[in-house]
């Protein structure tokens, strides 16, 4: 499990950096403006996973966001603090996905 650095896009603009999805999932620091960029390079589509910790009414646990990214697709998946920032894990956020082959992520911000 990697932690993904967040990229900041300025007013020069950014050529980000994107790093294979790991296996074992990804964490990134959240916060108002960041987002995933996600690229599928495969012949399927995969599902990105964000957990959202925590229970919001007693033992109920609050539901995980799910993305299909499709074949050769991808997507802009935003990660605000609120719900996903995991207070047991330094505030990080944690990324899973179905599969990563030709898959390859930046966390980017405004």
């Amino acid at each position: 499990m990697a932690t993904l650095s967040v990229q900041a896009i300025t007013a020069d603009g950014l050529d980000p950096t994107y790093a294979a999805a790991s296996a074992g999932g990804d964490k990134v620091r959240p916060g108002k403006t960041t987002f995933l960029h996600v690229i599928n390079g495969d012949a399927s589509p995969i599902t990105v996973t964000l957990a959202t910790p925590g229970n919001y009414y007693g033992s109920l646990a609050n539901p995980d966001l799910t993305v299909t990214v499709a074949a050769s697709g991808e997507q802009m998946i935003p990660v605000p603090v609120t719900p996903f920032a995991d207070s047991s894990d330094s505030g990080l956020a944690s990324i899973s996905y179905s599969a990563v082959a030709s898959v390859t992520v930046a966390a980017l911000r405004i």
